[in-house]
């Protein structure tokens, strides 16, 4: 549970340890949240034991070597990193920082969720701009809404969809926005960053280091295998992420997650060999599902977005009878599924399953 399956791995806890809203069984196929079915490398769980024995200490001066050990990574200067208790910390505090009823929320629909549940929650008004055909994000769209908005979320690769922006795309985007509305602020969200072949893709580090109004965001829990953990940061100028830090939570990264942190940073074999892990499955199941005689759109995630032209919840729903746990609900592509990649043994279980289930017939 600290390594890899997050929030889904509580359904194997002990009655009364576990919430009752998490469905499907200790065995079930976890294929719903995009995790890293492996977990962290053999280093990395050597480094979480290592660290018990600093567990009975507050953890602020490890968030602090954390802090500073992704700076070096990223060459950027200490003070333009904040560290939270995962990315999911990061966008909410980026919300609470910079949005207000009198200035939105700008996001895509549908994308990472969590933004707009926030901006909502806080009092924020929310513009959400439909994906374009191709299911990427409708950059000129979202760019043409943002005058006068807070924050625009943009999520890069974008996630249900799979799909990614080029460096290109992302600097014109960026510059018309800024162009247009000088007050608002730009978060990139880079969760799958280490997924994309992409030979147009460029991480936007390089333009939050230089450019007050871009933030990223970057999490552990995903080509890293540390989603119970909870590790995520922001990259920034210290004065754009001075908002955040007035909301950001107290020592919210405990000392296992930072150890982990610390020695997943250095780790590069580990993450080349998931990168090629994740790249050989993906395809192994973008070629399944299509003898199967559906469509996948393009990913560039860990994940992959089917569509089953009919009403995916009921689908949904009979795949968790038989223990296959699939992606959640994604308005408006209420006839798409998000699958997310396991190992390949999962896979050829899972899409047994889904295989079995669609021939069955779930429509209505």
């Amino acid at each position: 549970m600290l390594a890899a399956r997050g929030h889904e791995s509580l359904g194997g806890l002990p009655p009364g340890a576990r919430s009752s809203s998490v469905s499907g069984s200790v065995t079930a196929l976890r294929l719903n949240s995009n995790e890293n079915p492996l977990g962290p490398g053999e280093n990395v769980l050597a480094a979480i034991g290592a660290a018990f024995g600093e567990t009975n200490r507050y953890p602020y001066d490890m968030e602090r070597h954390v802090q500073a050990a992704i700076a070096r990574a990223q060459g950027v200067p200490d003070d333009h990193v904040l560290v939270g208790c995962g990315s999911g910390e990061i966008l909410r505090i980026a919300v609470l920082g910079y949005t207000s009823p009198d200035r939105p929320l700008v996001t895509g629909l549908p994308t990472f969720e969590a933004p707009a549940g926030q901006a909502r929650a806080s009092g924020s008004a929310v513009i959400e701009v439909p994906v374009d055909r191709s299911l990427a994000l409708d950059l000129q769209p979202m760019a043409d809404q943002a005058s006068d908005a807070g924050l625009v979320f943009l999520c890069n690769p974008n996630n249900p969809t799979g799909t990614v922006h080029g460096a290109s795309a992302i600097d014109d985007f960026i510059a018309y926005v800024g162009r247009r509305s000088p007050r608002t602020r730009i978060l990139i969200d880079e969760a799958y960053h280490e997924y994309v072949d992409d030979p147009s893709y460029r991480t936007a580090v390089p333009i939050a280091r230089q450019n007050p109004r871009v933030i990223v965001s970057r999490t552990f829990s995903k080509v890293f295998g540390m989603a119970g953990l909870r590790v995520g940061y922001a990259i920034a100028q210290p004065d754009t992420l001075a908002p955040l830090r007035a909301f950001k939570w107290n020592a919210g990264v405990n000392v296992l997650a930072s150890a982990a942190a610390m020695t997943a940073l250095t780790d590069a074999a580990h993450v080349a060999a998931e990168r090629a892990r994740n790249r050989e499955v993906r395809q192994f199941t973008i070629d399944a599902i299509r003898k199967l005689g559906y469509e996948v759109g393009e990913s560039h995630t860990n994940f992959v977005m089917v569509d089953l032209r009919r009403d995916v919840q009921p689908v949904i729903d009979a795949c968790a009878k038989q223990d296959l746990l699939i992606g959640r609900l994604f308005p408006p592509l209420t006839r798409m599924a998000r699958i997310s990649i396991g190992t390949l043994d999962e896979m050829k279980r899972g899409l047994d399953v889904l295989d079995g289930v669609l021939r069955a017939g779930t429509r209505h």
